[in-house]
């Protein structure tokens, strides 16, 4: 992404579009790369896993493991069966089987018998728990703390156990002082063994906070190596991922013809052109193959943010923003006719598409009033957007708490939170506007995240280019401090907005549950997308490995 700004003024970028337009304005260009990925290579991509056979025989497979559920075991294999089902991507083959599971140790008399003196197994144990939404207390911590509510010197040296303490802590909730401390004490303890690939992992990002699809290509492979797996998961596992992948791929293919054939690329030269990225990120906060339709609206809607943010960051002038922005929200195409014409090609891909997706919505999902929401989506994103812009002209420096204010917006996270509602939801007697509403704080903080995720990735590069500020900046200015001491408390305020999300996913409703789970996903592909710099401005290396993994790569099976 980090590039030397270049200017050029207007007549020599679109020599076409002079009239009615002011020669004089310059335009910045971020010296984005050219996209990587070709439409040949997209169109190209095939899978012989969208046979039915394969769907015949991960059915034979998932049957016969189910089975082997009602053997008895102890309470700590079971719990090892159920993180090793979530782990490889299969948890939604087998919901009514790990709930019943879970019930019955949950409700269970040898509960403590079972966890005491033992962290490793307690630790599992509340994680497991709390992550499929049964109650779990941090007193279950209990009888590893000292009178001073400290965890004890004796348990520092085993490393199974603390690290799984430490993906315990990041489920706590606000005001869970002991777990609060068993963040601190595992990450302290967990220092010496650094090196070790478990720890580096866990500590770089929490279980928690990953998305659930990135990671299970991974895990599947280091599973196989594992003798005490059962071999038949690990084969149902494998052949799950090429069927999914499968049926991102048909997604993808969709949705990079709908790009290319739309034709805009050369008029919108200045912004990313990273439509693979889009579906990747759409991916990760709904992988299942049921969700295709929830995945092509998030990629259409996710590459029409970076366009319009690069529309905001680089290219508008003040004035031409607040032509744009004014378009947007009364939805009214005649306003952009003084407009360049790069920008009146994006405003009416943001009008067509949006009422394309609508009128997807009514007919798959039901809901025939998704239009005007969609629209004030847009228009709520516009004006933060726009805001930022102001800040940038003026050469005014928000506080950082200005900044959070209008970030949760300008991130995207409430236009991409509605897309996953309708999505997800299927008509019902409640109204959408009810929805959102009783999702409003999840929304919130997960945008949060998706706002300060991007900024620690992002904030360097734009810095160089001179963009707006980033919450990094603003609090370096505030409080006069390094780069890097305003990233550490960057940090902490990603951490205690996590605490924030667990204490409000415990309290919804079951009927929502599945809901604030997609809106949380959004959170977790941020912090993969952002993890290693720009995951949009910048394709090679770690972008491009995850690219030819998830979506290009299948794993290889003997048929």
């Amino acid at each position: 992404m980090a590039g030397e700004v270049q200017y050029f003024s207007r007549s020599l970028a679109n020599p076409e579009a002079l009239s009615n337009i002011d020669q004089s304005v310059q335009r910045r260009t971020a010296n984005y790369k050219p996209n990587i990925w070709k439409y040949e290579l997209l169109q190209s991509l095939a899978s012989k896993y969208t046979e039915e056979k394969y769907e015949r025989k991960a059915q034979k497979l998932k049957d016969e493991l189910k089975e082997t559920f009602a053997d008895a075991r102890d309470t700590l294999s079971n719990l090892e069966l159920v993180d090793c089902i979530w782990k490889l991507g299969l948890a939604n083959h087998f919901q009514e089987e790990i709930a019943n599971l879970l019930n019955t140790i949950s409700s269970g008399t040898n509960l403590s018998t079972f966890m005491e003196n033992d962290l490793y197994a307690t630790a599992l144990c509340f994680r497991i728990l709390r992550q499929h939404g049964f109650e779990a207390s941090e007193d279950m911590f209990l009888g590893f703390v000292n009178e001073a509510g400290k965890f004890k010197a004796s348990i520092a040296s085993n490393v199974e156990a603390l690290v799984e303490l430490f993906e315990a802590s990041n489920l706590g909730s606000e005001g869970e002082n002991i777990l609060n401390e068993a963040k601190l004490y595992s990450i302290r303890s967990l220092k010496p063994y650094f090196a070790a690939s478990s720890c580096n992992q866990a500590l770089s990002l929490p279980l928690h906070w990953t998305a659930e699809w990135y990671n299970i290509k991974k895990r599947i492979l280091a599973y196989e190596q594992e003798d005490k797996i059962n071999p038949k998961l690990v084969e149902l596992a494998k052949l799950n991922f090429n069927i999914v992948q499968a049926a991102h791929q048909k997604d993808l293919k969709e949705i990079s013809r709908w790009w290319m054939e739309l034709g805009i690329t050369e008029k919108l030269s200045f912004s990313r052109d990273r439509m693979v990225e889009s579906f990747l990120y759409a991916g990760g906060v709904a992988f299942e193959p049921e969700h295709g339709s929830l995945r092509k609206w998030l990629s259409k809607v996710i590459k029409l943010v970076l366009i319009i943010d690069d529309v905001y960051d680089i290219y508008g002038s003040l004035e031409d923003l607040e032509c744009f922005t004014n378009a947007v929200d009364r939805w009214m195409p005649e306003e952009v006719k003084n407009l360049p014409e790069c920008m009146k090609t994006c405003f009416w891909t943001l009008y067509n598409t949006t009422d394309a997706i609508a009128i997807e919505i009514q007919k798959e999902k039901g809901w025939s009033s998704a239009s005007p929401h969609l629209q004030k989506a847009w228009a709520d994103f516009c004006k933060s957007l726009l805001l930022e812009a102001k800040w940038d002209n003026q050469g005014y420096t928000p506080s950082l708490e200005e900044y959070l204010d209008n970030a949760s917006v300008s991130s995207s996270g409430p236009l991409l939170s509605l897309h996953v509602i309708f999505g997800v939801e299927n008509q019902t007697a409640k109204d959408v506007k009810e929805i959102v509403e009783e999702n409003k704080d999840i929304i919130d903080y997960t945008s949060l995240i998706i706002r300060l995720c991007n900024d620690q990735g992002t904030s360097t590069a734009e810095l160089e280019r001179g963009d707006a500020p980033s919450s990094i900046l603003c609090y370096m200015r505030q409080e006069n401090v390094s780069e890097e001491v305003a990233r550490e408390h960057i940090r902490s305020i990603i951490w205690r907005t996590w605490r924030k999300i667990n204490s409000r996913c415990i309290k919804t409703s079951t009927f929502l549950q599945k809901t604030a789970k997609y809106i949380v996903n959004e959170a977790r592909v941020a912090h993969f997308i952002y993890q290693h710099g720009d995951g949009f401005g910048v394709q090679d290396r770690e972008n491009r490995k995850r690219v030819l993994s998830n979506l290009i790569e299948p794993l290889a099976l003997v048929d």
